[in-house]
């Protein structure tokens, strides 16, 4: 689990006046930990062009040409002439040890993106986009220097100056991203980094459902109640990811005769012994009000999904004590003019999913959200924390159900809404990279088999 932080410049602050390292040295660290990585991943004397701007981005790749050279057939083409301090200085270092110059792109083995960083938020004129969209023709393995610039060139890697940064975790970026590798800019990172209330998840932090009482029986692991809508199949692949996750019993519960599968159980009303709810999955217009609040007339945790999201019905569930909603983008706007936070679109959440999440979490600071997306936001309080492992796999009908399944599982084993909703979010995740098969042929029964390898 890492730190997130919305902007790094009052860290670096910090070093300048806590540990009295100065701008130079803290660039010094950041152009030798590129360096290493170069040196770490391809042989003396390959061809690297570094593209810097004028500013202190651009510093740190003029920086970073200097340390190459003579080891590496390394050249600086200047997307901007240096303007800032530092890139004066660097670019005058580098022509002092004999670092050359290219006046135009060409193929290379290595590209290193250093036009701007995250100080820069406007609009890139035509001639940086043309440079842009020539890089990313070539066929180099390509490094984004602290962030690919303007979320514009793709990288294989991006190395990025002492800590993570919230805008490499918006979903229009993980496009450009690639790997992320942080930098040691002169201390620690335990040192440079303070409080931050955003995380970033490894797949490491998944702790599974663990089986350690020898005494035990299926009632000793939950019993999730699966409310079973109009699209029954979406209440059963719920229901068998949540059997296949630990929970002990597992009951879909509706009025129409459909076929289950012969592990399942069937009611017509919420199992006295239940110990969580999972509704929404399929739901459709099945039942009456009357009937939803039946369904609804106890205490239990619940995991709410999909249709539920848009209906007024969201309002009573969401004043529940251990809750879980998962929405995807469409159901998180919806659900947001409901609650009467916000009246948005799609696109406009997309651009802001920080900012939403964190208005909605204020709003039910008692309720867990997990906002499905490329990168998947987990918020509860004032807790945050972000799931970057998913892939396009995951992109298919089902896939949601699943998850729902998961959660409530964990929610029937007694887990908090938060540790269900992080635990089952990254074993999703886990589940998607494990699968062999062709990234297109992922289907929800493929990540149902994949939880018994976990």
């Amino acid at each position: 689990m890492q730190k997130l932080f919305d902007e790094v410049a009052s860290l670096d602050k910090r070093c300048y006046e806590e540990f009295f390292l100065s701008e130079d040295i803290l660039m010094e660290h950041a152009s030798s930990g590129m360096a290493e990585y170069i040196r770490s991943n391809f042989k003396n004397n390959s061809k690297i062009i570094v593209v810097c701007g004028g500013g202190n981005n651009g510093a740190d790749g003029i920086a970073l040409a200097r340390l190459l050279h003579p080891d590496y057939d390394v050249s600086i083409y200047y997307a901007k002439k240096a303007t800032s301090k530092m890139a004066l200085l660097q670019a005058k270092r580098a022509k002092a040890v004999g670092v050359k110059e290219c006046k135009k792109l060409k193929e290379c083995d290595v590209l290193v993106d250093a036009i701007v960083g995250t100080g820069f938020n406007g609009e890139f004129n035509d001639e940086i986009k043309a440079i842009l969209k020539e890089m990313n023709s070539l066929r180099a393995f390509k490094i984004a220097c602290d962030v690919p610039s303007g979320y514009k060139f793709i990288a294989d890697v991006t190395l990025t100056m002492g800590a993570l940064k919230k805008g490499m975790f918006l979903d229009e970026a993980k496009e450009f991203v690639g790997e992320i590798k942080v930098l040691n800019l002169g201390v620690g990172r335990d040192i440079y980094e303070k409080r931050s209330n955003w995380r970033v998840l490894d797949l490491e932090d998944l702790k599974l459902p663990n089986r350690v009482k020898k005494d035990s029986h299926k009632g000793s692991y939950g019993h999730l109640a699966v409310i079973s809508g109009e699209k029954s199949g979406a209440s059963i692949m719920s229901a068998l990811s949540a059997l296949r996750f630990g929970s002990g019993l597992v009951t879909l519960v509706g009025f129409e005769e459909i076929e289950i599968p012969y592990s399942l159980m069937y009611s017509h009303e919420v199992p006295k012994n239940a110990t969580a709810l999972a509704l929404g999955m399929g739901l459709g217009a099945e039942f009456s009000a009357i009937e939803m609040d039946k369904f609804l007339d106890n205490a239990l945790s619940l995991v709410a999904d999909a249709d539920v999201l848009s209906l007024p019905l969201i309002l009573n569930i969401l004043k529940r004590k251990n809750v879980v909603i998962t929405p995807h983008a469409k159901e998180f706007v919806s659900l947001l003019k409901i609650t009467k936070i916000a009246d948005i679109t799609v696109e406009e959440l997309q651009k802001n999913r920080f900012k939403y999440a964190q208005e909605f979490s204020k709003a039910y600071s008692h309720v867990t959200l997990i906002l499905k997306g490329a990168n998947v936001i987990i918020a509860k309080s004032n807790e945050f924390y972000i799931n970057p492992h998913g892939t396009p796999s995951l992109a298919k009908g089902g896939s949601g159900d699943v998850l729902s399944g998961l959660v409530g599982s964990l929610l029937a084993q007694g887990y908090d809404s938060l540790d269900a909703a992080i635990n089952a979010s990254l074993a999703h995740a886990k589940l998607a990279l494990n699968y062999s098969g062709a990234d297109f042929s992922l289907t929800p029964d493929d990540l149902i088999e994949q939880i018994g390898k976990l």
